[in-house]
C-alpha cells in the first residue's frame, strides 16, 4: 500500500486535508473530489464523525485514496484501518504508530521537520514524511535546505499552504505533494458548496500541472 499511495500522491501532487463534523457530507465530498481531479482525501480524526466519514468515502468512490489524519496513537491506526483507511498521517514521528500502520498494511506519513527527525525516519525505512507545520517551520526555503543532506527523502508539506503559495512548495525537488484544507475550507463544507470544491480542485491541479510542465 505504501508504494500505491506514494504513486497516487505523486500523480495528484495535492492532498486535501479535511475535517468533517457530519459523516453525511462524505458522499457528496467524495464525488466532488473525483470530479475535480483530486481523487485522494485525508480525514482528520478530530471529530466523532471521522471514522464513519472514512467508511462512507470508500463506499461512495472506491477509486478514491482515503486516509486518516491527526493519528497520534496505535489504537487510532487500528480504528482507521477498520474504517477502510488506506493510509495514516501523524503530526509527529512515533515508531509505534509507524509499526502499527505497517502491520495493518497501511501507508504511513509521520511528521518530521528537523534533521534529527528526518534521520530517525530514514532509520525506520521511510521514504516520505509529512513536513508539518510547513509555513511555521521555514517553508520552501527550509525544505530546500533539508533536501541537501537528505536527497533520498520526499516531503509532504502541510500547514499554511494556500493556492497562492502552492507553486512555491511544489517546485521544491523534495516535495512529493502538498496537503491542506484549501480545497475544501470549513465554510465551503458547512454550506455544502460542492461546485466550489470542484472549482478549487481544478485550480490546484492547474497549478500542479503548470509546475510539472515548467
Amino acid at each position: 500500500m505504501q508504494v500505491f499511495a506514494d504513486a497516487a500522491l505523486a500523480r495528484t501532487r495535492i492532498l486535501p486535508v479535511l475535517q468533517l463534523e457530519d459523516a453525511a457530507l462524505a458522499a457528496p465530498l467524495a464525488r466532488a473530489l473525483v470530479q475535480g481531479g483530486v481523487p485522494v482525501a485525508e480525514i482528520t480524526l478530530r471529530t466523532p464523525a471521522a471514522l464513519a466519514a472514512i467508511a462512507r468515502l470508500r463506499r461512495t468512490e472506491p477509486g478514491l485514496l482515503v486516509g486518516a489524519g491527526t493519528v497520534v496513537t496505535a489504537t487510532q491506526v487500528r480504528e482507521a484501518a477498520g474504517a477502510g483507511a488506506q493510509f495514516v498521517v501523524s503530526p509527529g514521528l512515533d515508531e509505534g504508530i509507524v509499526q502499527a500502520a505497517q502491520t495493518a498494511g497501511l501507508a504511513v506519513y509521520p511528521g518530521a521537520v528537523t534533521a534529527t527527525e528526518l534521520q530517525a525516519a530514514q532509520r525506520l525505512g521511510l521514504g516520505v514524511v509529512k513536513f508539518f507545520p510547513a509555513a511555521q517551520s521555514g517553508g520552501p526555503a527550509a525544505i530546500r535546505a533539508l533536501h541537501g543532506p537528505f536527497p533520498g527523502l520526499q516531503l509532504l508539506p502541510t500547514g499554511g499552504i494556500t493556492l497562492e503559495n502552492l507553486a512555491a512548495y511544489l517546485r521544491c525537488p523534495a516535495v512529493l505533494a502538498c496537503g491542506g484544507s484549501f480545497l475544501a475550507p470549513a465554510d465551503v463544507l458547512a454550506r455544502g458548496d460542492w461546485a466550489a470544491v470542484i472549482r478549487l480542485c481544478h485550480q490546484a491541479r492547474a497549478i500542479a500541472e503548470e509546475v510539472s510542465n515548467g
